[in-house]
């Protein structure tokens, strides 16, 4: 039997992740076969993995890389919040969102679930490539990102200009990351009242009109007064899910479509919120 070094102990801990004494004893059972050695380990950490597959993956990061005109979006999962701020966890969410951009993948594939499953087996920690999202812009349309705190939110906004050369302005800029940071915070429903689905509106009108019909306060009104009320119940809760409606969240005075109808006045163009994309770990 070939003598087991201390150099081989020491490589197959760096490649693999495995304690001291588990790459001595795989180093011994395939007779300082190195790559013998790490492929033992890697199938012992995959059979860690499996036993622990049916346990839930609620922690992880959102990721986000950009180039040019496209962005990606990546939610890698975890079981621990340990885990998922690991450096070798957050490397490896980087680098899948940059393949994706790198090999213009739409969704999640092989290569990539093999990514995931190669430090999964050196952890032995469940995990996930939960979902992805590319985005694209059009030539008149700009992107822009947004992370909250250590990645429990991430956010992609895209906004269109009638004028493609204010997207290279600090102002547009500017205002397109507070715009990112704007959905972050609010988590808007959609973009606009037009996107509601009318089967929805009528539901929440019910719902506030029960809700009315239980108030004692409410008791003896004239049904012009009540119905208005109604009115003004539902479009304030219309209001805080649209996000052309919601109050800025730099300037709560200011609804989004007002911020964006004074910065276009500012660059002298017409902007838009063609699209956004929003990311909250675990949902």
């Amino acid at each position: 039997m070939a003598a087991i070094s201390a150099a081989d102990v020491k490589r197959l801990r760096e490649k693999t992740g495995a304690g001291m004494m588990e790459c001595k004893n795989a180093l011994v059972e395939t007779d300082s076969d190195f790559d013998k050695a790490e492929k033992l380990l890697k199938e012992k950490g995959l059979a860690a993995v499996e036993k622990r597959s049916n346990r839930a993956t609620n922690e992880g990061k959102v990721f986000i890389k950009t180039k040019d005109n496209t962005a990606v979006l990546v939610e890698l999962a975890a079981e621990t919040d340990f885990v998922a701020r690991n450096p070798e966890f957050i490397v490896l969410g980087g680098a899948i969102a940059g393949r994706v951009l790198e090999k213009g993948y739409t969704s999640v594939n092989e290569e990539l679930t093999d990514m995931v499953t190669d430090l999964a087996t050196k952890i032995r920690e469940n995990m996930g490539l939960k979902r992805m999202q590319v985005i694209k812009a059009k030539a008149n349309e700009g992107i822009a990102e947004y992370i909250h705190g250590e990645g429990s939110i991430g956010v992609v906004v895209k906004l269109a200009v009638d004028k493609p050369e204010v997207l290279v302005q600090e102002a547009f800029k500017e205002l397109a990351h507070g715009l990112a940071m704007h959905i972050a915070w609010a988590n808007p429903l959609v973009i606009d009242r037009k996107q509601l689905d009318a089967a929805f509106v009528a539901e929440q009108e019910e719902i506030f009109r029960k809700q009315m019909e239980a108030d004692e306060n409410l008791k003896g009104k004239p049904t012009v007064a009540l119905d208005n009320i109604l009115k003004g119940k539902v479009s304030k809760y219309l209001k805080s899910l649209c996000l052309l409606d919601q109050g800025y969240v730099k300037d709560e005075k200011l609804s989004v479509a007002q911020v964006l109808a004074n910065c276009g006045k500012e660059l002298g163009a017409t902007l838009t919120i063609s699209d956004y994309v929003y990311f909250k770990v675990g949902q």
